[in-house]
């Protein structure tokens, strides 16, 4: 790798329809304690376009800074050692973790541990651990070498399932007598819905387009997919609605609908851009955000790191080896192949039943 082999990946902080690659140059010379890390590739998915949507509230523009009004999305990615100037980091480990799309990062190795590393750059001090943390694949018990690209395209997102599911569980299911998944194709509303059927007592019901409904339908972990058209159709009685779309059209109408029959409003994703913002003082349980590392500290400190990882291993495990019957996995590479497959994913013309794994170094 010369110095000159480097670009990352942007996009415009307010119109994510604009995008552009631009230089960014490897150092020839590390400062001590930095690692520069070659980024193999990455998922790109709807949770990615989430984060840009969020990116200015949530915190996630901060992981990777860019000129003002531009922003470097994060993605899950694989990434290998290739110069390190910390002496417990060495060339050849292989970490994975969130990552700009880009050929490169440079890292500033704080606390290096068998198992990872934190990045202690100043710009990522107060964001949460979980967001700046590389881990050692040689460490990790849920890697896998043959499932990289399932680790890449469904880890994360099955660890959000996970971690709602956990929350409705740990509140006895909030009472309710169905379990309404907006946005239902997307992977984490299939994460969720592989969960939710190993534990909830009532039925998991699928929102999703009309285009959808057929694959939402034969996935084994919906009992039944409904298009948003139809929601009117559905039984009233108590429900959770977990809404992954972000479209204020499916919240109000699912809220209208059920009425004080829903007993909790839980907001995961936003895969449906540019939609209307939900209406306010909408009948039910007021909609939440929900924020994954919340749940993961008060179940750390529940069950204790080991406990908490030996449930999240059982569990993704058994989602992992199930995806085979339902996800193809797409490889390409070169900044063309991921403005094309961004725009697929921006645009909601990516298929659900494919995942695209990408590289910069095409």
């Amino acid at each position: 790798m010369s110095q000159e082999n480097g670009s990352v990946f942007e996009v415009n902080k307010t119109d994510l329809t604009q995008t552009r690659v631009v230089s960014d140059r490897m150092p020839i010379d590390l400062k001590s304690g930095q690692v520069l890390l070659k980024i193999d590739r990455f998922a790109l998915t709807s949770n990615n376009i989430t984060y840009g949507l969020v990116g200015e509230g949530i915190g996630y523009w901060k992981f990777f800074p860019a000129e003002d009004g531009w922003g470097r999305i994060p993605a899950s990615a694989f990434a290998d050692v290739v110069r390190s100037n910390h002496p417990d980091v060495h060339e050849g480990e292989r970490l994975q973790g969130w990552f700009p799309m880009a050929h490169h990062l440079v890292i500033d190795a704080g606390a290096v541990t068998k198992r990872g590393i934190v990045d202690q750059a100043p710009h990522r001090a107060d964001t949460a651990p979980v967001y700046r943390t590389y881990t050692k694949t040689a460490a990790d018990v849920q890697y896998n070498a043959e499932y990289e690209d399932q680790h890449l395209l469904l880890y994360i997102l099955f660890m959000t399932g996970f971690l709602v599911d956990d929350m409705i569980v740990d509140n006895d299911f909030y009472g309710a007598e169905a379990f309404v998944i907006g946005s239902a194709s997307s992977k984490t509303g299939i994460a969720l819905a592989h969960q939710l059927h190993d534990h909830a007592r009532s039925p998991v019901i699928g929102l999703t387009s009309p285009g959808n409904v057929e694959f939402v339908a034969g996935l084994p972990y919906y009992d039944k997919a409904v298009a948003y058209d139809d929601v009117e159709t559905l039984e009233n009685v108590p429900v959770v609605f977990i809404d992954h779309s972000g479209d204020g059209d499916v919240a109000n109408r699912v809220h209208r609908h059920f009425g004080d029959n829903v007993k909790y409003s839980c907001m995961v994703g936003m895969t449906h851009v540019g939609a209307a913002p939900r209406d306010s003082g909408l009948p039910g349980a007021e909609p939440a955000f929900f924020f994954a590392p919340g749940q993961i500290q008060k179940r750390t400190a529940d069950w204790g790191p080991e406990g908490l990882e030996q449930r999240i291993g059982d569990a993704w495990r058994r989602f992992r080896d199930s995806s085979d019957a339902w996800l193809s996995v797409k490889r390409d590479a070169g900044k063309e192949a991921v403005e094309r497959v961004y725009r697929e994913v921006l645009e909601g013309r990516a298929r659900p039943d494919v995942g695209h794994v990408l590289s910069m170094w095409g």
